[in-house]
């Protein structure tokens, strides 16, 4: 069976809930719309399940023109505003490095900040954003935490959850790991890690690097609580990255822009060998107190 797009999704907040789609366009930043907000405190930084769990609640929906959007939360009134793509920009702070955002107002802010239940605010990347993002494919992105895609096989979590039946653990849904392409058809697992350069649709895909995990992967994303030390201390034991870490699913960089849609084939037009991992630590990797190290690598 050739390699296949099965899910893509898109993620209007960083941070927050998933869309879901079956057809989307590619700029050079990702999927149209993809982590085009944040959510900052009023100091200005920004937001994330590692920190804010309930981030997960929110389900934001963009119109296609991305003049509106309309944010959801249980137990709490729909909010739908005009998006101001034009207003004031002021400074945000995304993993220590500073960037524009232009703020969507105190209603906006206000809806979040009940939700949240702390202060927030919510910004908009202003069209003059020009963030270049690292690795070995260099391309830009909005407020994603690195490169403008993220992408993951379902042999990858096939094998993670054959590994946590051995622990006598529930498997994981895909969600947990948040990726904006999955792809079918390739058996053996992390095959996504040596596609080097990938056609998919009208578009050209070329690897940026690893996708290093963090906390959020603890998070189960319907009701945004933190469900113990799994995935990362599975990973742990097979996927240490020498850079730190652990690693699980690739980031990519926008080579050609165009369309992608579900079912469309992959193909790998350039391979390359698999980036180093360390060898495994007998002991488990600690969740608490290392959260740092687990980070994006930036």
């Amino acid at each position: 069976m050739a390699a296949h797009v099965v899910e893509m999704s898109y993620y209007p907040i960083k941070g927050c809930a998933g869309v879901a789609t079956r057809e989307a366009s590619l700029t050079p930043a990702g999927i149209a719309h993809d982590r085009s907000f944040m959510v900052i405190s009023e100091e200005g930084v920004f937001r994330t399940q590692r920190r804010d769990p309930r981030l997960a609640l929110i389900r934001p929906a963009i119109s296609d023109d991305g003049v509106r959007l309309t944010l959801r939360a249980p137990d709490t009134e729909a909010l739908d505003l005009p998006v101001d793509a034009s207003g004031a920009r002021r400074p945000v702070d995304l993993f220590g490095t500073a960037y524009q955002g232009i703020d969507q107002g105190d209603t906006a802010a206000a809806w979040l900040s009940d939700v949240l239940r702390t202060p927030s605010r919510l910004v908009r990347v202003p069209p003059e954003h020009d963030r270049v993002t690292d690795g070995r494919t260099p391309g830009t992105s909005g407020y994603a935490d690195s490169c403008a895609l993220h992408v993951i096989s379902r042999s990858t979590l096939e094998l993670l959850n054959r590994k946590l039946a051995e622990r006598g653990t529930a498997p994981l849904p895909m969600n947990r790991f948040r990726p904006n392409i999955v792809i079918d058809g390739w058996p053996e697992p992390h095959t996504e890690d040596r596609a080097h350069v990938l056609r998919i649709g009208t578009t050209e895909l070329g690897y940026a690097k690893l996708a290093i995990r963090c906390a959020v992967t603890l998070v189960e994303q319907e009701s945004a609580k933190k469900a113990g030390p799994e995935p990362l201390r599975t990973l742990a034991g097979y996927r240490r990255a020498a850079q730190g870490g652990v690693s699980f699913g690739t980031k990519l960089a926008v080579l050609r822009p165009g369309k992608v849609s579900v079912g469309d084939e992959v193909t790998v037009t350039s391979w390359g060998d698999s980036e180093q991992h360390a060898s495994a630590s007998p002991r488990p990797l600690s969740v608490a107190g290392r959260e740092a190290a687990l980070d994006e690598a930036r």
